[in-house]
């Protein structure tokens, strides 16, 4: 941090009934972190973004830079105080960009300001500017994913194979076992697979299991429509196939989808993917979903949940538990 700058910038609000929109005002100069600043509102909003209903706030660097990082915080002075403050950080001039002026095209409506910022007809914008130290050499984010991804894709150096349902799938025995334990138990220990150049999976579905290697090489999941026509039962079979293979970040992003997409109908299959599957972290936001006010008895009359009771009387008796606490 290389220093800050505070103001109360004060705008003559009873002397902008004559402005037009992209006129502007501006505060005096400021100066923080060895550079000028100055704070520039248009009280009818640009000419390029407002209709004239919202005024638009602006932090501009006056001095000369070819990079300035800085925050720039404002907050309106109501009645009972400042309001809720607005926050951006920013960089000054960003690339390929000449305007040197950073903030919001719509800090806030005129109607919503006139009805408890207006003071003796001004109105006070408390401003706050933080400059930003960078002096580090810019280190690109981690691209391993799509290396990784990539090797997957074109099936170099593989040296172990899938048939799942008629569809074969080449994989890296090393980096399969890497990530799951289950997979460095079948490809390097004393089971058959350890042996065999190629596995025959029956219990798991194509599109299932590629999204399983997907995940195994680029630790992230594929878009909602990439996986098929329901994201829930993907989110189901996904989860299952991760408990399988014990990909515990896998089976908390299935269990995230599943909790997505809960309502009184659905909650009853996703309690018993989490009891069949012991993801505990997901049965237990059920089980609050289903003991919340609104919805126990909405829920707990519903043929599947009456079903899942009875299927698994070990929930049914955590809901007594919580109902007679």
């Amino acid at each position: 941090m290389l220093g800050s700058g505070f103001i109360e910038f004060e705008l003559e609000y009873s002397k902008t009934t004559n402005l037009s929109v992209g006129d502007v005002v501006h505060s005096d100069e400021i100066f923080a972190g060895g550079h000028v600043w100055k704070i520039y509102c248009y009280p009818y909003g640009t000419k390029k973004t407002s209709t004239g209903r919202y005024v638009s706030l602006y932090l501009r660097l006056v001095s000369k830079a070819k990079f300035v990082k800085a925050i720039f915080e404002a907050s309106l002075l109501r009645r009972g105080g400042p309001g809720r403050a607005k926050r951006c950080t920013k960089v000054y001039p960003p690339n390929g960009i000449s305007s040197r002026s950073r903030g919001w095209h719509e800090f806030v409506s005129r109607s919503d300001l006139e009805s408890g910022s207006v003071r003796k007809g001004c109105v006070t914008f408390l401003c706050g500017i933080t400059v930003l130290c960078d002096s580090s050499i810019a280190v690109p984010s981690s691209d391993i994913e799509s290396h990784l991804g990539g090797l997957l894709d074109r099936s170099e150096g593989t040296d172990v194979s899938f048939c799942v349902k008629g569809k074969t799938f080449h994989a890296h025995r090393a980096i399969l076992a890497a990530r799951s334990p289950v997979f460095k138990a079948e490809l390097f220990g004393p089971m058959a697979e350890a042996t065999m150049a190629c596995a025959t999976l029956h219990e798991i579905e194509p599109l299932v299991f590629k999204t399983l290697l997907r995940f195994v090489y680029t630790d992230s999941l594929p878009v909602d429509r990439e996986l098929g026509d329901s994201v829930t039962d993907m989110g189901k079979h996904l989860l299952a196939a991760a408990d399988r293979y014990a990909l515990d970040r896998l089976k908390l992003a299935c269990a995230q989808k599943l909790w997505e997409g809960v309502s009184v109908d659905t909650v009853a299959d996703a309690l018993a993917c989490a009891e069949i599957y012991n993801c505990q972290e997901l049965k237990s936001r059920c089980i609050d979903f289903v003991m919340a006010k609104d919805n126990f008895k909405k829920t707990v009359l519903t043929e599947s949940f009456i079903s899942l009771l009875h299927k698994f009387p070990s929930i049914r008796a955590e809901l007594r538990a919580k109902v007679g606490s």
